[in-house]
């Protein structure tokens, strides 16, 4: 029992690296647009070279844990992103970091194909559902302290009043004139570490669910003739471009258009953006407690498109406040398009996981999108574009037909009624 216990705290540790190293884009856009002199279409295009080693990985790495098992599979995917943070830190130019991201992309994406199953195995699956909330709350911690940790290093590593060891270490290994690329030795050292600590940690043997398992190429050819599964997959899509658009743009857009400093007031930004879309999984739980998701959907979607023409059309501190505030209302969005979706197929879940989560794609490119329309008609109509995909999000709550409804109080109530 204590070693499953120690397994479970090591998968919500996973999940915190795993944060750490995915959304920190947001606050160092700005910095890349800045060091390499490039377009905010070429900065998105950074973003893409990540977020497309998901839709990439997500399937092959199922594939990868049915016939290598967890262990092997994790380490090496930590090692993997291991070697593409030391190749940027070491040689921070603008194609090294394209490659490098698509290396860490490439391990992220691994690891959230292996850890939800052996979550539910170490932790048991009747605390499955708890655990998986918990790890969400590392998660979003994760994402809520990276901002502030950039924030500290960018402010801190070039004074040399600071005798901070950890500081003096990174001081010495960065360029004084780069030193955000001081995160990237950061994300080395924790992958690093997580690899060797994986080397010794004890792994119970996983047996996968049907919703776990990859699938045959019989399974997805079945699935991808179905409308229903393209409509859902389009969602994904349009979901993590609505996440990856905000967050890796809010900075650079308070910095263009009201002159904030992408180091404080633009890092903030972005970490109470994750802060609060933490914050929403827990309201949202509470809602579909007694609303139909359908109905928590659209008002969800509802309240971020509001959100959205505050950001981009109300004054600086309403727009430095607004931006964030779209985090609260999309943190409900994941888990109930995914439900939804999950909910509307009766067979083949499994395989159908495997394609919504290969949508995830849908980060890279509409970040990059959003740059180019950007360069040509400003940012503020590249951001435009989010209009487009949380109006999609919204229509889902009109036309989801799933087989099984969430449970809300009204209908246990009806339901004892009839017993």
């Amino acid at each position: 029992m204590t070693r499953k216990r120690s397994l479970v705290c090591l998968i919500f540790v996973v999940f915190f690296i795993i944060s750490l190293l995915t959304n920190i884009f947001g606050p160092i856009v700005p910095d890349i647009i800045r060091t390499f002199h490039v377009s905010l279409g070429a900065a998105g295009f950074l973003v893409f070279s990540f977020f497309i080693a998901y839709g990439v990985m997500s399937i092959p790495a199922g594939f990868l844990v049915e016939r290598y098992q967890e262990r092997p599979v994790m380490i090496g995917a930590f090692l993997v992103a291991m070697l593409g943070s030391i190749g940027f830190a070491l040689h921070p130019t603008y194609k090294a970091a394209f490659v490098s991201l698509f290396f860490i992309g490439g391990g992220m994406a691994t690891l959230q194909v292996a850890i939800n199953p052996l979550l539910r195995t170490a932790g048991g699956e009747e605390n499955f559902a708890l655990n998986e909330t918990l790890a969400q709350l590392f998660f979003g911690s994760a994402s809520f302290l990276s901002p502030w940790i950039y924030s500290y290093l960018v402010i801190h590593l070039p004074n040399h009043a600071y005798q901070n060891p950890i500081l003096f270490i990174l001081r010495s290994l960065t360029a004084t004139s780069l030193p955000w690329v001081s995160l990237y030795w950061i994300f080395a050292f924790c992958a690093c570490a997580m690899a060797f600590i994986l080397l010794f940690a004890q792994f119970p043997k996983v047996h996968h669910t049907l919703e776990e398992q990859p699938g045959t190429l019989a399974m997805y050819k079945s699935l991808m003739k179905r409308p229903l599964v393209w409509l859902y997959f389009l969602a994904i899509f349009a979901y993590v471009g609505c996440e990856q658009g905000t967050a890796n743009w809010m900075s650079q857009f308070l910095s263009i258009y009201h002159g904030f400093d992408p180091h404080t007031t633009g890092a903030h930004a972005v970490s109470w953006f994750w802060g609060l879309m933490m914050f929403g999984c827990f309201v949202g739980v509470l809602l579909l407690r007694i609303i139909d998701s359908r109905r928590v959907l659209i008002g969800a979607a509802s309240g971020a498109l509001i959100m959205l023409s505050l950001a981009l059309f109300g004054p600086p501190t309403l727009s430095a406040v607004a931006f964030p505030l779209i985090g609260l209302f999309a943190s409900a969005m994941w888990p109930l398009i995914m439900s939804l979706a999950l909910n509307s197929v009766a067979e083949h879940h499994g395989s159908f996981t495997g394609i919504l989560s290969t949508a995830i794609m849908g980060g890279a490119i509409i970040s990059v999108t959003i740059g180019h329309i950007g360069d040509r008609i400003g940012l503020r109509g590249g951001i435009s574009l989010l209009y487009i995909t949380f109006a999609y999000i919204w229509s889902i709550g009109f036309w989801a037909r799933p087989l099984i409804n969430n449970a809300t109080v009204k209908t246990k109530s009806s339901n004892a009624a009839i017993v």
